[in-house]
């Protein structure tokens, strides 16, 4: 019987450690998480263990209600230590889930603990922990950075942000991190949202522009855009259902924004329209500046209309999609192509099923002396356990070049998410170190070890300039 989460953990095979050894001490690049850049900027400590754990995970907030907890011990005031008993008592319970080895990989990397997690260790667990946490100078936000060796990570941004920590952070140069933000206009696409008149208001405040048309939408966008370049930004980020494809002229599409400014309502594909033609002039953008264009698929949010009256978005209330993606991201990534103007692009689902049609896309709109310039996106969110990160890999392997993929990002709102790149990088050198065991792939180790490095950092170093 192996260690219970061991030196080897997740590793198979002699090829597996050895593969693994030469992956494990690559920097960080998180280029897609959400971390809060006021924390960063003022290098935040944890007060305990349930601040940095519980105080926003929804991840974890999910599981304690399946398994029968009250709100109150969730999201609520109860008291810090009877919230950790309850996640402690549902940890037991997590048997291959990953927030199962999340969550120890995070006691070990951190606090030094090997007990495993569960009611009878949870006192001992608890105070260890925040004792840690207040007193380990390792254990404020650039501390955890140093440690990990975080190169970059990549912030989730609104373009009315006025990226002032990113600045103030930038000023100080006492972190090595580079702390980057990433464009997330989807406010300003999503005419069916609420709220989308006050924000397109407030969007012109910030910019400077009086925002009378789509095309000033357009030049608006593209204003802020350029003062999250100056700011350091490498990449866009759009959350979508799927790509939106309904292309009709400016002026039509104009009207339906007018229509829209005057409170008069508009049906789903006058909005599909609008989104497609923002969106699409600001692909053209991205490209002009060589900055990535993220598209992250097929997440159906807020479905429990009861709880997010409640408690909002983000709260754990969101599932997987089930549209089909092929025809619409096929017809956007086209429109782009038409005029040479595809910006560099990782399409990302929440539902394994768009895989294939994504891999297969891939190699129609590749280009630009560009290694993959086009992406399948790591297992993202309910995709990113060992199940879905071999299959993403197994079916890039089969479709396209494994080699080239940018490899694991968190998308976490934790500064403790860091291990799950060991994580991934233990799961990918299991992967092909099973394979060169099995005779599959030519045990080539420089050639080996450089695609595992690669793929654990240097290939997003290089795709992200």
């Amino acid at each position: 019987m192996k260690e219970f989460m061991g030196n080897d953990f997740l590793l198979q095979t002699q090829s597996a450690k050895a593969l693994f050894e030469a992956s494990k001490d690559m920097p960080i690049f998180d280029y897609h998480c959400h971390l809060i850049p006021k924390e960063i900027e003022e290098n935040k400590r944890f007060d305990s263990i349930v601040d940095v754990w519980l105080s926003g995970d929804h991840y974890k907030w999910r599981q304690m209600r399946t398994f029968g907890f009250d709100e109150s011990l969730i999201t609520g005031n109860a008291d810090p230590f009877d919230k950790f008993y309850a996640w402690s008592h549902t940890m037991e319970n997590l048997i291959g889930n990953p927030l199962y080895h999340w969550t120890h990989l995070e006691l070990q990397r951190y606090f030094d603990i090997k007990l495993p997690l569960n009611r009878k260790n949870a006192k001992v667990i608890f105070n260890e922990t925040n004792a840690k946490l207040q007193n380990d100078k390792d254990l404020d936000v650039y501390g955890i950075m140093k440690k990990f060796n975080v190169y970059a990570v990549g912030t989730t941004d609104d373009p009315i942000d006025s990226l002032i920590y990113h600045s103030k952070i930038k000023e100080r140069g006492d972190l090595d991190t580079k702390v980057l933000p990433s464009f997330r206009p989807d406010k300003a696409l999503n005419m069916k949202k609420e709220g989308f008149v006050e924000y397109i208001n407030k969007l012109a405040l910030v910019s400077e522009i009086d925002i009378n048309s789509i095309n000033d939408v357009v030049k608006a966008l593209v204003k802020r855009l350029d003062h999250f370049i100056a700011n350091g930004c490498k990449a866009t980020d759009h959350g979508i259902e799927v790509p939106p494809c309904v292309f009709l002229s400016e002026e039509e599409s104009n009207k339906i924004f007018v229509k829209k400014m005057n409170g008069e309502i508009i049906s789903d594909y006058e909005a599909e329209a609008y989104s497609s033609y923002v969106l699409l002039h600001l692909g053209r953008e991205y490209h002009k500046r060589n900055i990535v264009m993220q598209l992250h698929m097929s997440a159906l949010r807020d479905n429990n209309k009861r709880m997010f009256k409640l408690l909002g978005a983000d709260t754990g209330y969101d599932s997987s999609h089930d549209n089909n993606v092929a025809v619409s991201t096929s017809r956007f990534l086209n429109e782009l192509e038409k005029t040479n103007q595809l910006p560099k692009t990782i399409l990302y689902s929440l539902n394994s099923k768009d895989y294939y049609a994504l891999g297969t896309l891939l190699g129609c709109f590749q280009g630009d002396n560009i290694r993959n310039k086009v992406q399948l996106g790591s297992g993202w969110w309910f995709l990113d356990h060992k199940d879905g990160m071999e299959e993403q890999m197994k079916i890039l392997a089969n479709l396209s070049i494994l080699p080239n993929f940018v490899g694991m990002l968190t998308d976490s709102r934790s500064f403790l998410s860091y291990p799950r790149h060991e994580y991934f990088r233990r799961i990918l050198c299991n992967l092909i170190g099973s394979w060169v065991e099995d005779g599959l792939i030519y045990n080539d180790k420089d050639m080996l070890n450089k695609v595992v490095q690669d793929i654990s950092f240097n290939n997003a170093k290089n795709y992200f300039n």
